[in-house]
């Protein structure tokens, strides 16, 4: 028995329709889409459930009666030979769990499974006649796409002829081309040079790429192509989806290495869960995993609906990338005095968590991706990495959106901004000693994993500390005792009296004073020293007098010091009320020398360079750091092409995304005790082999 059709709900269907219509041709047609794939996503969902509950509703315009958006005007239009298909979407297990059940049942004979990576690209059909590439073509509608063969022609990668001595009269492959995560930000980087179009997110500047009228502009773009399935063929009858990735690959054709045939659904669910893990530490983005049945009989068997086929759908991951409205600008004051503008975002759920709010870099960042209060925004948060405003959706403007401007003043003390040097780019506040916002940060950062590591104080402890005018400085920390606290109503019970709370962070503070001397300079907010530096100057000097009296020229010679840093560090010690935070610390206890560190001659990780990122669970970052530096190494903070290697701990981020864009080795919690116990080249071993294993 069906529902009545009512007015409203027409209505609805017809909205329905013209929305997601409307969204497909942005997206497929002008490479400009104005709604988030979970936005999408949610309303093709209401459509088919419309659908199905409403059958006499379904339209011949319905786009869940075809594939794609059409034809770009740019390009001649061009058949394929067999129809591409789209697929339908699993959202959670028990959408998944019911494909299967319904494929399985309706195959009659058991089945395996093939999991494959679903790339985040363009689709593309290339059609090999006699082993010859004759045809690139896109999806377009599914029936006809848009000849793109000049431009597919300069793709490297993609090869004009198969490999082999007897290829097949017709094949055609399926494919998806996409943008390396690297190459894109370097393609953006250079548009932005040449004060061109940047592009979103990689999907649109692939899809963009790859449309250039010019085909050698496409040539000169890094896109690269991964097949995924076959269309029509003459001469070529695989019995399974993976014999055919098997014999495209022997053709030469680029194929992914991350696919595997299963005998069970538990077993697709551990690739999927895999891969939900992973997915940052691959070269490209992906949004989830396609399921297929393996064996081409029963596909055959089971069909295809009129867009998707019943034997293949697509388990679709969290989106990492969403629209929400930009409500205004405002900006925030770091430690070192750096005024640095945010977004304020209405709530989205984005990446696992709610999101308010987004860095903004700077002023010319907001300039450079031309954003305004009011827009539309896409926001992106990936693993761990704090969320970013990529860009507006233009389209979606109606006039009522201002311009952001940076103000002239500190929005905590008043006092005129200005950059720290004529080519900063970087505004800041100078009242550094009284600024009471950068004074809040400064104390945050003495209690972060990188300072003293002091448990119990953060953000809310600092704020109390502060705006009580508990501290008129940091220098003041270490001589807080009961007394001084109870003069701020943060640290008491409603009886008056001292909460735990407090004399836990009196203990601690009382601990973190004969804490390693590398954590006194780190904390004392230096510009541009961080651990390696700080722990590179102790080791060197032994004592803080000896580093504040020190030459520019003394400084600059030490390993991971320079001349930035070097001249950071005088400056920093020229300042007399600086001078009076060491005083303080001094007779407070706070240790100010350290014994010289023992030369025992060449160790195992001898001028390699090695990178921490994640969570591990048998080390801290800092123990983990102190492990590597005590056999030779040099702890870094960021990824290049000289980096020996990056351990990798739970909820790592982008560091893991460049490493394997480099090809640098990568390693876990059980390569790092390898690489700690055995060396680098056993870690080496390790990391290869767990990497062909993936």
């Amino acid at each position: 028995m069906t529902s009545e059709v009512t007015d409203q709900v027409k209505t609805r269907y017809a909205e329905l329709v013209a929305q997601i219509n409307d969204a497909q041709h942005r997206y497929y047609v002008d490479d400009a889409p104005t709604l988030s794939d979970a936005a999408y996503d949610k309303l093709m969902h209401e459509l088919e459930a419309l659908e199905a509950e409403l059958p006499e509703l379904v339209s011949q315009d319905s786009p869940t009666q075809r594939v794609g958006a059409g034809q770009w005007l740019g390009f001649p239009s061009v058949d394929h030979a067999e129809r591409m298909l789209s697929l339908d979407n699993a959202f959670n297990d028990e959408q998944l769990a019911a494909w299967a059940t319904r494929a399985e049942r309706d195959a009659g004979v058991p089945v395996r499974y093939l999991c494959e990576l679903k790339i985040d690209g363009l689709a593309v059909n290339l059609t090999y006649e006699k082993g010859r590439l004759t045809r690139g073509a896109t999806r377009g509608d599914g029936r006809t796409g848009e000849d793109v063969t000049p431009n597919v022609r300069r793709i490297k990668g993609i090869p004009h002829q198969l490999a082999g001595d007897n290829p097949p009269d017709l094949v055609e492959v399926r494919g998806e081309i996409y943008f390396p995560a690297e190459a894109f930000k370097a393609l953006n980087e250079a548009q932005l040079e040449a004060g061109d179009r940047t592009y979103v997110n990689p999907r649109n500047a692939a899809s963009g790429s790859l449309r250039q009228k010019d085909a050698a502009v496409t040539g000169r773009r890094a896109l690269k192509l991964i097949v995924h399935g076959i269309g029509a063929r003459t001469g070529f009858e695989p019995g399974h989806q993976s014999d055919a990735y098997e014999q495209l690959k022997a053709w030469g054709l680029p194929t992914s290495e991350r696919w595997k045939v299963v005998d069970s659904l538990d077993e697709v669910r551990e690739f999927i869960a895999f891969y939900a893990e992973h997915r940052h530490d691959l070269e490209h983005d992906i949004d989830g995993v396609v399921v297929k049945i393996d064996d081409t009989a029963v596909q055959e068997k089971l069909g295809a609906t009129s867009r998707a086929p019943r034997w293949a759908i697509a388990y679709k991951y969290p989106p990492e990338e969403v629209n929400t409205k930009l409500l205004a600008i405002e900006v925030n004051v770091g430690r070192t005095g750096r005024v640095t503008p945010y977004a304020v975002l209405e709530p989205v759920y984005v990446g696992g968590v709610t999101v308010a709010s987004a860095t903004l870099h700077n002023q010319q960042e907001v300039v450079r991706k031309g954003v305004l209060i009011g827009d539309t925004v896409v926001i992106r948060r990936a693993g761990d990495v704090i969320p970013e405003v990529l860009g507006p959706v233009e389209a979606l403007r109606d006039g009522t959106q201002t311009v952001w401007t940076m103000p002239e003043a500190c929005p905590s003390c008043g006092t005129k901004l200005a950059p720290s040097k004529e080519a900063d780019v970087d505004l800041r506040c100078p009242n550094t000693r009284s600024c009471k916002a950068q004074l809040v940060e400064r104390i945050k950062y003495v209690g972060s994993r990188d300072g003293f590591d002091i448990e119990g104080m953060g953000e809310k402890v600092a704020r109390a500390l502060v705006f009580d005018e508990i501290l008129a400085d940091e220098g003041e920390l270490f001589s807080l005792d009961e007394k001084k606290l109870a003069g701020s109503p943060f640290f008491l019970k409603k009886n008056g009296e001292l909460s735990s709370n407090a004399g836990k962070l009196l203990n601690n503070l009382a601990e973190a004073r004969a804490k390693d001397l590398f954590r006194v300079l780190t904390s004392l907010s230096i510009r541009h020293v961080g651990p390696t530096a700080a722990r590179a100057l102790a080791n060197h000097f032994n004592s803080v007098p000896a580093i504040a009296g020190a030459s520019l020229e003394q400084m600059s010679v030490v390993e991971d010091v320079g001349g930035t840093i070097a001249e950071a560090v005088r400056e920093w010690f020229a300042v007399d009320w600086h001078r009076e935070v060491v005083d303080k610390w001094a007779a407070a206890g706070v240790r100010m020398e350290q014994e010289p560190v023992a030369d025992t001659g060449p160790k195992p990780l001898d001028g390699m360079s090695v990178v921490v990122t994640g969570t591990l669970q048998n080390y801290s970052r800092d123990t983990a750091s102190d492990a590597l530096v005590a056999i030779g190494a040099k702890v870094a903070g960021s990824v290049s092409k000289k980096t020996s290697f990056v351990v990798v701990g739970e909820d790592a981020g982008s560091k893991l995304d460049k490493a394997l864009a480099l090809g640098v080795p990568t390693l876990d919690e059980a390569g790092f005790e390898v690489l700690l116990t055995q060396g680098a080249e056993a870690a080496r071993a390790y990391a290869e082999a767990s990497r062909e294993n993936a």
